[in-house]
């Protein structure tokens, strides 16, 4: 206990002098998960802050995931009933592509990123000596804080266009830009590659995580080296995409996993697809769900087997845009794409026929109109929600209403009390439509069909804290894309197609929507096929960029200057380098 306490004054002293927050130190400090004392205790306190950080000031929903989805073409944000998520605009802002060097939602992005920077470089310091004192333990996290730094910096290049080379913290920080840039994430991904741990899981850094991050580094240089220009993808810079991608796939240690929304499903940790992963398993207490609520109805009352009061609800949130639904209608034809595709959407709600007739049912004459499921089978649908959502009712004491053998009642779901869609004392469904823009209709509550890719957590009580899913950062499936991408740049269209159907035919846990394996591809193709693989997971800005389309227009989107292809410097960042001259210069166009 005296050790443990003296890590942490330790740990607090080192970052104090490394100058960032401290919010939660405490908490984030040690990682349970981890047992020992003295340099054992050490090389877990020391990563713990590096790998927490990133799930809560990161890849929050509100931070850098957001900043990615709300800026592409797959979500928007409107200001639901005129007020709700408004927040200064922030999220407007993304989606129209006017971000400017004051908005809350980039600034925090780049404080967290950043923060997380401060963080792995802490844990550097505090690895090495205990590395070069032979602790092969310590040796080994330090391999994964370096992969850590390069990860995130690759997250830098890719937003902000630089990157942070940095070896202690006493240091100033050397700005990189451009091929600079990618030869320091190269160098510090290719000094780990063939040393750090193959066995850790896919919650730590581990070989196949650093072949995947080159793999993704040489797909993107052509835009990180000319971010305003034309990419020119070198056959150098495929073959190694290729290169990185083979080794993934023929390790023999990862295997695409038949049921695609397994892959975000309380269990999925152990999934074999997944390669990089924020681990929720109670690693820090301090799990979330936000990936799963964020973008659901919160009329939408997700597990009852809790108590309705608190019970995980959604937020109404971000909505699928009605141009990125179109490409799956345009893909499908007239086949509706929950048929045709298993990624789309996936029935759990099995509504029995005779129900599912609505005509003059309100949830005002609706009391019989019910069938019953134990709690702890209810499942809510999952993918793409459309049209009427079906779920547990909350009655007036505040639980669920129940059968008589306990089973929770199903009924259509209500819209909320304060939902902008409803009428005076009118009761009326959610319903979600496709059109969603930012005009008083257009942002009602109902508007814009819903992302539903992550399980709401068994282990949550409330939706919130407790989650269990892991947030994917890399899978398999996203290697057969990057090799299939590669492949296509080098003229190898069979190569190509090869990778894609391998990958549309593993989804087949349901074969009825498995989709068919595509007879041809081109450039357009590949770009619509990593939407459908890889929607609501933070990918689809970078895909913009890199094939072309980021300057087109949709739904309340019409700017096209490509200098908002990276966004603005923080005008905090550049007030607080102002006693350095030159050290930070804003991108152009803001």
């Amino acid at each position: 206990m005296q050790n443990k306490q003296f890590i942490k004054i330790f740990l607090f002293s080192l970052l104090m002098a490394g100058n960032w927050g401290c919010t939660d130190l405490v908490e984030d400090v040690l990682d349970e998960s981890f047992e020992g004392a003295g340099q054992a205790e050490a090389i877990s306190g020391a990563i713990a802050p590096a790998y927490g950080y990133m799930r809560r000031g990161v890849w929050r929903h509100t931070i850098y995931f957001g900043l990615q989805e709300v800026s592409s073409d797959e979500a928007i944000l409107p200001a639901r009933g005129g007020t709700d998520w408004f927040d200064g605009g922030k999220f407007i802002a993304a989606h129209t592509h006017q971000l400017t060097p004051t908005n809350s939602l980039n600034r925090d992005s780049w404080n967290g990123v950043t923060t997380n920077i401060s963080r792995a470089l802490t844990a550097i310091e505090v690895l090495r000596p205990l590395s070069e004192e032979g602790n092969t333990e310590a040796t080994g996290a330090l391999h994964e804080m370096i992969a850590m730094r390069a990860y995130l910096n690759m997250l830098m290049l890719e937003s902000w266009g630089l990157v942070f080379q940095k070896e202690a913290s006493t240091e100033t920080s050397v700005i990189l830009r451009g091929q600079e840039a990618i030869d320091y994430i190269k160098s510090e991904l290719e000094s780990v590659v063939n040393q750090i741990n193959t066995t850790r899981g896919p919650g730590r850094f581990t070989q196949g995580a650093v072949w995947g991050l080159l793999a993704r580094l040489h797909l993107n240089a052509a835009v990180y080296r000319d971010p305003y220009g034309t990419p020119d993808f070198t056959a150098e810079d495929m073959n190694r995409v290729i290169q990185y991608t083979d080794n993934i796939i023929n390790s023999g240690q990862y295997s695409l996993s038949p049921e695609y929304f397994e892959l975000f499903n309380d269990e999925n940790n152990s999934n074999p697809e997944l390669i990089f992963a924020l681990d929720q398993r109670g690693q820090l207490q301090n799990e979330h769900g936000r990936w799963a609520y964020w973008s659901v109805s919160g009329a939408m009352l997700a597990r009852p087997e809790w108590i309705a009061d608190g019970n995980p609800d959604g937020t109404n949130g971000p909505a699928v845009t009605p141009d990125f639904y179109q490409t799956w209608v345009d893909a499908y034809g007239d086949v509706d794409p929950a048929d045709a595709d298993a990624r789309f959407y996936q029935r759990n709600t099995l509504v029995p026929e005779e129900l599912q007739d609505l005509t003059g049912m309100s949830p005002a004459n609706d009391e019989n109109h019910f069938f019953c499921v134990p709690p702890l089978d209810f499942q809510m649908d999952r993918g793409i929600l459309r049209g009427v959502q079906w779920g547990p009712r909350e009655g007036a004491d505040g639980n669920f209403l129940a059968c008589e053998d306990g089973s929770a009642r199903i009924y259509p779901v209500r819209e909320d009390a304060t939902s902008s869609v409803r009428l005076a004392e009118e009761e009326v469904y959610v319903t979600h439509v496709p059109e969603i823009n930012f005009t008083t209709e257009g942002s009602f509550h109902n508007t814009g069909y819903r992302f539903a890719k992550h399980q709401f957590s068994r282990t949550s009580p409330n939706g919130t804290n407790g989650s269990s899913v892991d947030l994917v950062l890399l899978r398999l499936g996203e290697v057969y894309l990057n090799r299939a991408e590669a492949k296509l740049r080098l003229g190898d269209n069979a190569g190509a197609l090869a990778d894609i159907n391998t990958l549309r035919s593993a989804r087949n846990a349901r074969p009825e929507q498995t989709p068919q394996p595509l007879d041809a591809i081109d450039i357009d193709i590949l770009y619509r096929e990593r939407g459908f693989e890889l929607y609501w997971e933070g990918h689809r800005r970078n895909d913009q960029i890199r094939f072309g389309k980021y300057e087109d227009t949709w739904t309340e989107k019409t700017d096209n200057d490509v200098n908002k292809r990276l966004f603005p410097i923080p005008q905090s960042a550049m007030d607080g380098a102002s006693n350095l001259p030159g050290f930070l210069v804003q991108n152009p166009g803001y």
